[in-house]
């Protein structure tokens, strides 16, 4: 079998992606989030700022692999940075909040990535979103019930994850190594929707 080509973290705000990200940079350099394409406005580190007419001239080259738009602003993956990134001998981490965008990622790269879903209870989403300044919390609690309502929808026989993480139960550090092992290991099958549908009611029957 072949090896993931990439890591793909899911999961609702909050829930530790950037974290974790820099997490498995620190653990192994290879690892390094994607520099997403950004139209919009407020936040700019950790983007490259577009303009609609270069997105599309993106578009028009055949070169966006996903496309999404949320908080009033549009984020892309570029081919050529993911190809760009392993040319040099890294390991891209892809960010992505929706099953949808996750299956148009996969459809559109063609190749096999290590998938996680980060998790935490929605009370935690608001104390951290809160802790770091977010003056949109409640929109960003919105965003956190839509992801589990998407997870609750999901197909029982589709295989989504290879790893389902709760990133309040354990440190980034900690996450970071169970996603390293998981590639070491080669990505075996994906959990099933059932595996990750007994998850999601675990939590609630913990008040989680």
């Amino acid at each position: 079998m072949t090896g993931p080509r990439g890591v793909v973290l899911f999961g609702p705000p909050a829930a530790g992606k950037d974290t974790v990200s820099a997490a498995l940079n620190v653990l192994d350099t290879r690892f390094a989030q994607l520099v997403k394409v950004k139209v919009g406005s407020g936040r700019t580190a950790g983007y490259r700022m577009a303009t609609e007419e270069e997105l599309g001239s993106l578009r028009a080259a055949g070169r966006i692999v996903l496309e999404t738009e949320r908080y009033g602003n549009t984020y892309a993956v570029d081919r050529a940075d993911l190809d760009e990134m392993r040319a040099a001998g890294g390991f891209p981490v892809v960010h992505v909040g929706s099953l949808a965008h996750l299956r148009t990622f996969l459809r559109s790269v063609g190749e096999p990535w290590l998938r996680v879903l980060l998790w935490i209870p929605r009370q935690e989403c608001a104390l951290r979103s809160a802790g770091r300044g977010d003056c949109d919390t409640e929109e960003r609690l919105g965003v956190w019930d839509a992801t589990l309502e998407d997870l609750a929808a999901a197909d029982p026989d589709e295989a989504l994850f290879h790893l389902l993480l709760r990133t309040d139960l354990r440190s980034p550090e900690e996450t970071a190594a169970a996603v390293t092992e998981a590639v070491a290991a080669g990505a075996e099958r994906p959990r099933s929707g059932r595996e990750l549908v007994a998850f999601l009611r675990e939590q609630a029957s913990h008040g989680h």
